[in-house]
């Protein structure tokens, strides 16, 4: 079962929670908020878009690259934390 069928709900959940973010900045937008308040609506939807991609990048590099060999598996997890902290 592929890693974005068994995590669907919460990628779905992921996914509405970014969709309520863009909503928000566009009512900001529409609304003429201020600045400060539009520019932390961005970096507040920028960093759920990469928390969503940290999410599906580690599943799929757990299920389709590293499954075949356990040292590959090994080797895996030093990447994916300089991958986590690179995407925050």
């Amino acid at each position: 079962m592929s890693h974005t069928i068994s995590d669907k709900k919460a990628l779905l959940a992921r996914v509405r929670r970014i969709a309520g973010q863009v909503a928000a900045l566009e009512r900001a937008l529409d609304a003429e908020d201020d600045c400060g308040t539009i520019l932390q609506q961005v970096a507040s939807i920028r960093g759920a878009t990469q928390g969503l991609m940290s999410k599906l990048v580690e599943g799929h590099v757990r299920e389709h690259v590293a499954v075949h060999s356990k040292e590959a598996a090994l080797e895996l997890e030093p990447v994916l934390e300089v991958l986590r902290g690179y995407l925050k």
